[in-house]
């Protein structure tokens, strides 16, 4: 059955490999995937800025230092850069099996001959004796079937992977620092808020107590005033507590100990990134998780041709060179000279399915990583238009909020006028109040959702910028929990072939 079995698969790949140079296994074709023509929610003011340092369109210096400080300093992309360089060495490991092998050895021994051993030492000369030995050897294994060709193009592949995994911390990074900053602003809007309607609330129930004591209000009214004024005091330290456990989540981006954040713009004054283009078929060769997917696809491609190989002889060459002597002044001579040269192959006959199993792992793992390609892409695909529908909805809802907040701002106006003028009791004005604080605290979460979702989309869309980020991923000296420094005022890896 075993014998069946090879030579089911024996016999066309040996063909094969004539045919190829001997080189066994399929060579890499990209797959043909299903690309969309166009996204399903276009963006009609889209503008090709995706290849641009698109953090800066924020118009935030302080924003921008983040990034910088995040991308010179943060762990993760430290880290993402050091599996790079173990890849590169794995890949000149694997790549040396190429090449002969060559060593040289020194020996010095003094040794002590049986004189009741099968050869009779003669008499007079004595048992004890020197042993000096120096030489020179080789030993080449010729790659006839190639697989250390292909394990060498799947250790390339993996360092290509793992350069496109950092390129992805990157683009991640950014993204996180981007989020964070816009989700801080927010909540220093919202407690901006919260601390002005407090103070106007406060006034209010201050008003209330010396008309109460005049007898010009109940006492109900009072107590309403009062619980408003409290709810509403008491959100404060519900965003102080929000407040500084973001800034302790972006001083871990940024590489440093828990510590306060720098503040540029408010959150209102962040300008609006413009919206990227592109095809979807773009999204191949932009995204850095895609091309880690496909390089991971392209290794376990050419480990199909390295197991085929197992199945053919392993040709070995060996050769010393060198000098034996019991005297070390006559070591060097001509009569201490030795040498050899000896060639070798060796082909499993029987391995009890050892190298069929593992041409069928080969064969399974090349499946996973064109499923896990595939599926790649099409969640790419959804994120960009997840993103594309979040970012014109969003807007459009905060454009309806901003509406409402005027509407119930001139609401408010006319209820205060009308309870001053007896025309209404003062459940009118709470109710005003009680609307506009949660419209202006919902409008700011909106105005920082579509920011957020503008950075989203950035991060789906992929892009050259990541050429732009790594330009600023110099490595610093380590520093301790050196303060963040406000920025100015002013608005894959090379693998041998």
């Amino acid at each position: 059955m075993r014998a069946t079995a090879f030579a089911r698969v024996a016999a066309p790949v040996l063909l094969s490999g004539m045919l190829n140079g001997c080189l066994l296994g399929p060579d890499y074709e990209r797959p043909k995937v299903d690309v969309p023509a166009t996204y399903r929610f276009a963006y009609p003011e889209a503008a090709d800025v995706a290849n641009t340092a698109w953090w800066e369109q924020f118009d935030d210096p302080v924003l921008n230092g983040l990034v910088k400080t995040a991308l010179e300093n943060n762990l993760n992309v430290k880290q993402a850069a050091a599996r790079v360089d173990e890849f590169m060495g794995q890949f000149v490991s694997t790549r040396s099996a190429l090449f002969p092998q060559a060593s040289a050895g020194f020996s010095a021994a003094r040794e002590r001959a049986s004189q009741n051993g099968p050869t009779p030492i003669p008499a007079g000369v004595s048992p004890v004796f020197n042993e000096f030995q120096a030489s020179v050897s080789a030993f080449w294994t010729i790659d006839l079937f190639g697989q250390v060709r292909r394990e060498t193009e799947a250790a390339r592949a993996n360092v290509n992977a793992a350069e496109q995994s950092r390129r992805a911390t990157i683009l991640t990074l950014v993204a996180s620092v981007a989020t964070s900053y816009i989700t801080l602003r927010s909540l220093d809007a919202q407690l901006e808020i919260a601390q002005s309607t407090t103070v106007s609330r406060a006034d209010s129930v201050h008003v209330f107590t010396l008309r109460q004591q005049f007898g010009q209000t109940s006492d109900m009214e009072l107590a309403q005033s009062q619980s408003d004024y409290a709810a509403t005091k008491a959100t404060i330290p519900q965003f102080e507590q929000q407040i500084a456990q973001q800034e302790d989540a972006l001083s871990v981006l940024l590489g440093s100990n828990p510590e306060p954040i720098l503040r540029g713009r408010a959150l209102v004054d962040l300008s609006t990134p413009a919206v990227p283009q592109g095809m979807p078929s773009d999204l191949l060769e932009r995204r850095p998780d895609l091309l880690q997917a496909e390089q991971n696809l392209v290794a376990q491609n050419a480990l199909i041709g390295a197991a085929r190989a197992l199945y053919f002889p392993q040709i070995s060459l060996t050769g010393l060179f060198g000098s034996v002597s019991t005297q070390f002044s006559s070591l060097f001579t001509g009569p201490a000279r030795v040498w050899s040269f000896a060639g070798s192959a060796a082909m499993p006959l029987f391995t009890g399915g050892n190298i069929y199993g593992q041409n069928q792992q080969a064969d399974a793992r090349q499946q996973e990583a064109l499923f896990a390609y595939e599926n790649a892409v099409k969640v790419a695909f959804q994120q960009v238009d997840d993103a594309l529908i979040s970012v014109q909805k969003s807007r459009e809802q905060f454009e309806i909020q901003s509406q409402q907040v005027e509407s119930l701002r001139k609401y408010l106006r006319l209820a205060r006028l009308r309870y001053e003028g007896g025309y209404t009791s003062y459940l009118e004005v709470l109710d005003a109040e009680r609307n506009l604080f949660n419209a202006e605290l919902q409008q700011t979460q909106t105005r920082a959702a579509t920011l957020t979702n503008l950075v989203n989309l950035y991060m789906a869309m992929g892009g050259g910028w990541v050429v732009q980020a790594e330009q600023m991923t110099v490595p610093q000296p380590a520093s301790g929990s050196a303060p963040v420094q406000p920025a100015t005022a002013e608005p894959v890896a090379q693998v041998p072939q």
